[in-house]
């Protein structure tokens, strides 16, 4: 089951309060700007020690706060050619899927899955976009190896829906290989894929984040057409 979500927001101004007291401040106090700092890759932050400072480019694979319902956040994903990362800001940004994005944070843990966190004035909108495709894989390959990036999976239905409103619902598959969590979001009073459909047995095709909540890794579709019955 998920956490209670004024935890979760608790848990978010707090780290955001950090952020803005302690993350790439000069003398000013003002954070640092994305500009002021020398890119790494998203590999390369995502192999630093909790609380390191780190700059990173990529290409937003999910739009910002599309996973509120849950995170109680307005965090995106992005992604580059060595891996993926959630990216959990206080305030919504508006960031087109595909945006190429700089990005300075500090590298934290919530709920077990390696984010990036982070405030408005730290993210910058560069003037290029890109586009991701999602990575084929089994649903028993879905855990830490792939966590942050963009990944498609098929596979059986194999149990009833779980509803876990308001902040989502909880919908297993399994290909043979081993089963996965798809965690499907709430965004706008609905459920962000069509879950009229989702009976056992019935062969879905979702695509999505690679995530984690805790010890359960998952997959998060994005948007309506990330979820196809086959």
């Amino acid at each position: 089951m998920r956490r209670c979500l004024p935890t979760r927001k608790l848990v978010s101004i707090a780290v955001t309060t950090w952020i803005l007291a302690t993350a790439g401040c000069g003398s000013s106090g003002e954070p640092a700007s994305p500009d002021q700092e020398a890119v790494v890759t998203v590999a390369e932050a995502r192999g630093l020690a909790e609380g390191s400072v780190a700059t990173v480019e990529g290409v937003v694979t999910v739009a910002p706060g599309t996973f509120n319902s849950a995170t109680g956040d307005q965090g995106f994903a992005l992604q580059d050619t060595t891996g993926g990362i959630y990216v959990s800001l206080p305030d919504a940004l508006d960031l087109d899927l595909d945006r190429r994005v700089r990005v300075t944070g500090r590298l934290g843990q919530t709920a077990e899955q390696t984010v990036l966190n982070t405030e408005a004035a730290s993210v910058a909108a560069l003037d290029r976009t890109g586009s991701v495709e999602p990575r084929d894989v089994t649903t028993g390959e879905v855990g830490e190896p792939i966590e942050g990036l963009l990944v498609r999976v098929s596979g059986s239905v194999t149990r009833a829906v779980v509803d876990e409103q308001p902040y989502g619902f909880e919908v297993y598959i399994d290909d043979g290989s081993g089963e996965v969590q798809v965690y499907v979001h709430i965004v706008e009073g609905q459920p962000v894929v069509d879950m009229t459909s989702l009976a056992v047995d019935r062969v879905i095709e979702v695509t999505g984040l690679a995530a984690q909540y805790e010890e359960t890794y998952e997959v998060a579709p994005r948007r309506a057409g990330d979820l196809v019955v086959q």
